[in-house]
């Protein structure tokens, strides 16, 4: 999300910080309330089978929280300014830091579902609205066009890092509590940057004051709902089979209708909640599709983590810490992009070598799928992959925005959102597919391989009960314990198999788009900047 602010020169001289508060320590405070509402987003996805368990629900259920909380940042954006032109900047934070906080103590005291999805919905807007304060507070503190690009980066950095930094922050946490006590720490992260900004912020605006009327809420109303929808078919749809449920047909039809009731409400309107005018541009659509393949290929680190998992059968801490490598390559990315921006590098000379760390970090995981492994050979994969997704991000979102006129940035700003959030979704969706139906497939190629040669089938039983036996299990339960230890096998290895099948989808993907990006000529002169001065990332 971004924020454009007018009046450069009145923003820097409005005293938002008192006069003693050295600059470091207001650095460091807007730092601290920006780092907990980030980690709050992805939170429940730091160990998805313990959420499960505690609230009682599937684990669709745990990636559902997760949409309903996106689908609110995403939907609310457009609308939160006025609320950010109504109240002075101190008001507003500690306003909306105190309802984050109360959030996290319910979210801490529930363990059930119809209370944690509301909940969750409102955590997303009020992320926005966190971040939005932030963000802007931060950027009238700065006076150089690396300054901004550099916090610009470190905005979308914080953001690729959440997920495996929470794996690695929470994973002795879950082991060693409940699971709801993520939500406890979450709570009290608020805390040092609530006093901080309470002892050094003056009571002051950014912005001239502007009534709350006429608020659009018919068009948030419909763009939200029309976001958690297409979430929730991307989320339950494999579950219900698609098209053959009555609730995924619904959801498709409303999405139609609202849909269409929303576009004509945009023409309709002399100030929209989002300008269909920005679609014009060529730039901004090669931008959206970029990004949309890159998000999908972000999230497919969450396969790897299953793998190890699933059939390495590596315990939560463990995995934690093997991403740290996928973690490093992020920052690292992240580090590499913002100096090519700043160098005003061609669009072309980041997207190529982002693009080709991820084939090679797709293909190297397809060979190096295998029942027995050592963790290090993944040390490298996942540090491509890390390598690849950080430097693909900024410049992206940066190039799509600057690729439609200043006025209309705001909107750009609000699109780009709804595709990270789309590609978010049919990454869970692509996901739930191919594990449900890859896996089911590959089972029962394996039950009829089996059945075909009954006789090297019988011998494993038996050399597997043998050995049991020899253990000291009586022969009946070793013959039990052989059989299901089979099924075991064949389970994980249609895991494997499902696993190598969407990395292979993916690596093709990626060729697509690297073909696209080499038969464009006019790529290489486009150049990644960011136009606005006042352009702030929310």
């Amino acid at each position: 999300m971004y924020l454009y602010l007018k009046g450069s020169a009145m923003v820097n001289t409005i005293p938002v910080f008192r006069k003693w508060a050295p600059e470091w320590l207001i650095r460091i405070s807007l730092f601290l309330l920006l780092l907990p509402s980030i980690v709050l987003f992805f939170l429940p996805l730091a160990n998805i089978n313990a959420a499960a368990g505690h609230y009682g629900c599937e684990p669709a259920d745990i990636q559902f929280a997760v949409i309903v909380f996106y689908a609110a940042y995403a939907g609310f954006y457009s609308l939160e300014h006025r609320f950010f032109a109504y109240l002075a900047s101190k008001q507003y934070f500690i306003l909306f830091t105190s309802l984050q906080m109360m959030s996290s103590l319910i979210c801490y005291h529930t363990h059930e579902l119809y209370i944690l999805l509301p909940v969750r919905f409102i955590q997303g807007l009020l992320f926005c609205s966190t971040v939005s304060l932030s963000l802007s507070l931060m950027f009238t503190r700065l006076r150089t066009e690396r300054a901004r690009e550099v916090s610009f980066s470190v905005f979308f950095g914080l953001l690729l890092c959440a997920i495996p930094f929470n794996n690695f922050v929470t994973a002795d946490l879950i082991d060693a509590f409940n699971y709801n006590i993520v939500y406890k720490a979450a709570l009290f992260s608020f805390v040092p940057c609530l006093i901080l900004l309470l002892l050094t912020m003056n009571n002051v605006r950014l912005k001239a004051r502007f009534p709350l009327h006429k608020l659009d809420w018919q068009s948030f109303s419909m763009y939200t709902i029309m976001l958690c929808l297409i979430g929730y078919i991307m989320v339950y749809g494999q579950h219900y089979n698609w098209l053959e449920d009555r609730r995924i047909q619904c959801s498709l039809i409303a999405i139609a209708a609202l849909s269409i009731l929303f576009l004509l409400r945009q023409k309709s309107l002399k100030r929209p909640y989002v300008n269909v005018q920005i679609f014009r541009f060529r730039n901004f659509l090669v931008g959206l599709f970029v990004l949309f393949v890159m998000y999908i290929c972000r999230f497919a680190a969450g396969i790897a983590s299953g793998f190890f998992a699933g059939v390495l059968r590596f315990d939560p801490r463990h995995v934690s810490y093997i991403n740290l490598f996928n973690l490093g390559g992020l920052v690292t990315g992240v580090i590499i992009a913002c100096c090519m921006i700043l160098q005003k590098k061609p669009i072309r000379y980041i997207w190529l070598p982002g693009f080709l760390l991820l084939l090679a970090f797709q293909v190297s995981m397809f060979f190096l799928f295998s029942g027995q492994a050592n963790e290090h050979y993944f040390f490298i994969p996942l540090f491509m992959q890390g390598l690849g997704v950080g430097m693909i991000m900024v410049p992206t979102i940066v190039f799509t925005i600057a690729s439609v006129p200043v006025v209309m940035g705001p909107s750009a700003a609000a699109i780009c959102l709804a595709i990270r959030y789309l590609g978010f979704s049919v990454s869970i969706g692509l996901i739930n597919y191919f594990e449900l139906f890859g896996r089911s497939k590959h089972y029962h190629a394996f039950c009829e391989h089996f059945s075909k040669i009954d006789l090297l089938l019988r011998k494993t039983v038996q050399v597997q009960s043998e050995y049991l036996v020899n253990r000291g299990m009586a022969p009946r339960a070793a013959a039990r314990a052989s059989n299901k230890l089979l099924a075991d096998r064949m389970q994980r290895q249609a895991q494997l198999r499902f696993a190598m099948d969407y990395y292979e989808l993916l690596a093709w993907l990626i060729v697509g788009i690297l073909l696209l990006i080499v038969l464009f000529p006019y790529l290489n002169k486009t150049v990644v900047y960011l136009r606005s001065r006042w352009l702030a990332p929310v």
